[in-house]
């Protein structure tokens, strides 16, 4: 997958996410081809990117309750 620029991506803190503070992911739904995912306490670190279909293949999973604990 090409780099893609994240500047003006807007964010948004999953539903799964713990409401504490501690462990918060955030996705930029911005891009049709794919879905940046980061940690919400470190917005200007790291940002893993995944492909549409695959992260769709992950969600689905993950509220199917596949994934286990």
């Amino acid at each position: 997958m090409r780099s893609i620029d994240l500047t003006t991506a807007s964010w948004r803190r999953s539903s799964y996410s713990n409401q504490d503070g501690g462990a918060c992911l955030e996705v930029s739904d911005d891009f049709a081809a794919a879905v940046p995912v980061r940690d919400s306490k470190v917005p200007h670190g790291s940002v893993l990117v995944f492909p549409a279909a695959e992260w769709a293949a992950f969600v689905s999973a993950v509220r199917a309750g596949q994934l286990g604990h």
